[in-house]
């Protein structure tokens, strides 16, 4: 009975993994790039934006799900490859952040930092007022400054 347990357990783990799939930075930008995303992180964090090809974001968020949701812009080249990591370069911070993006399933992925810090993302369909192409005039812009304030 123990043996039938643990070849269960065994194969659900494995099967598990090998749904996951690490991608590499450009295939993550492929997977990404104008999508719509919802977003629900390890401290409850959560919102939604869409990814651009050009490293730059447009969404909203609220901090720790509680409090006002802000609109965010992070400008053109704010994502960007370093080796096999996509790092995030935001004004105010003394360090880039850089992510491990894996590819949960054809709607889905995992960005995680150091192991522990994650973000689940499931691609949603398009919403009045956010367009898969980028416009003028841009929301507003939320440095690392306003998100340290909002904690």
């Amino acid at each position: 009975m123990i043996a039938r347990v643990a070849i269960v357990v065994v194969s659900l783990l494995a099967a598990v993994s090998a749904r996951a799939e690490v991608l590499s930075p450009e295939a993550a930008r492929r997977f990404v790039n104008g999508k719509l995303f919802a977003f629900n992180c390890f401290d409850g964090s959560r919102g939604a934006g869409r990814i651009y090809g050009d490293g730059s974001v447009i969404g909203t968020i609220q901090f720790r799900g509680a409090g006002p949701v802000r609109a965010v812009w992070l400008p053109a080249g704010t994502l960007r490859a370093r080796g096999e990591a996509v790092c995030a370069s935001l004004q105010g911070m003394p360090f880039e952040p850089c992510f491990r993006v894996e590819k949960i399933d054809e709607r889905s992925f995992r960005g995680s930092w150091m192991g522990f810090a994650y973000c689940d993302f499931t691609r949603r369909m398009n919403v009045a007022g956010m367009s898969p192409r980028r416009h003028s005039p841009a929301p507003l812009s939320l440095d690392a400054a306003d998100a340290a304030g909002a904690n």
